[in-house]
């Protein structure tokens, strides 16, 4: 099986919010997936880079990564998700989870 790597930038205007350690959820192997989430300085951006063996939803993947961060102020950060087929709605989960670990939200 051929793995599709997406990379990403998300920037928003508003003010941001970072994290101040590494965080990691998930595990790819678990046939969900796994967030790694952690603090860099990218001038208030967030790089993503998502791995996953889906291919022909690289727009969906950016409009879930940007609905993420707009709704969490999120900046300086690096995301990279480990995707095994997770839908939508569980990839917003496990990064709302990783952003409430890291910032006590």
């Amino acid at each position: 099986m051929a793995l599709n790597t997406l990379e990403f930038h998300v920037k928003i205007d508003e003010g941001t919010k970072s994290v101040d350690r590494p965080i990691h959820l998930g595990v790819v192997g678990s046939g969900d997936m796994e967030v790694l989430m952690e603090p860099k300085d990218l001038k208030g951006s967030v790089s993503v880079k998502i791995v996953t063996p889906v291919t022909g939803f690289d727009e969906l993947w950016k409009r879930v990564v940007e609905t993420f961060v707009s709704e969490t102020l999120l900046g300086d950060v690096h995301l990279e998700i480990n995707d095994n087929n997770a839908t939508p709605a569980v990839v917003l989960l496990r990064l709302r989870q990783a952003f409430a670990e890291a910032t006590g939200e």
